[in-house]
């Protein structure tokens, strides 16, 4: 389960970083490495790391 925590933890900081960027300069990390957003290793990209801030939802734990 650590492993998928790491992978996840990752995926977020790249989606995080990408939207820096994208804010701060309108450049795309992702699309521009993998060739555009349309790109098909850009869109996997993406959705891994929209995967991953799903997971990362179960990682918060409520205290009542």
């Amino acid at each position: 389960m650590k492993t998928l925590n790491l992978v996840s933890l990752v995926l977020l900081i790249v989606g995080g970083l990408n939207w820096l960027l994208v804010g701060l300069f309108e450049w795309d990390l992702v699309g521009g490495l993998f060739g555009g957003m349309d790109s098909p290793i850009a869109k996997v990209v993406y959705i891994l790391v929209g995967l991953a801030a799903i997971y990362s939802i179960t990682l918060f734990k409520v205290n009542k």
